[in-house]
């Protein structure tokens, strides 16, 4: 049976290195037989926004990226995030409450925090 998979991404992208290093082992993962999840949490959003690019790591980020929105793994947000961050919409976005979040982290199988 497979085992669900969270990377929950807290690392501000703009200061920190391991905000992009996460988003690349999310992708990594997403290429095996379990479901992944991504939760981007404070600062973390912008690796969605419509600036990733900008962002410090922007190389890398556009090298993964991409993937990620083409095979549509879910990127959970807090409610809000899109009044807050110019948010790309060709991701497979989810605002969710801080509990609904809570939950998706509760039932994972696995859950990977940066």
């Amino acid at each position: 049976m497979p085992k669900q998979l969270v990377v929950l991404i807290r690392e501000d992208p703009t200061t920190s290195h391991r905000a992009a290093e996460a988003i690349r082992i999310a992708l990594g993962l997403s290429t095996g037989p379990n479901p992944i999840s991504i939760i981007l949490l404070n600062n973390a959003r912008q690796l969605v926004s419509d600036d990733a690019y900008d962002l410090p790591d922007g190389e890398i980020l556009e090298k993964h990226l991409p993937v990620i929105k083409s095979l549509e793994i879910p990127i959970i947000l807090p409610l809000g995030s899109q009044e807050l961050f110019p948010i790309d919409k060709e991701f497979a976005i989810q605002e969710s409450s801080s509990s609904q979040m809570a939950s998706l982290i509760e039932q994972a199988d696995r859950v990977l925090a940066f």
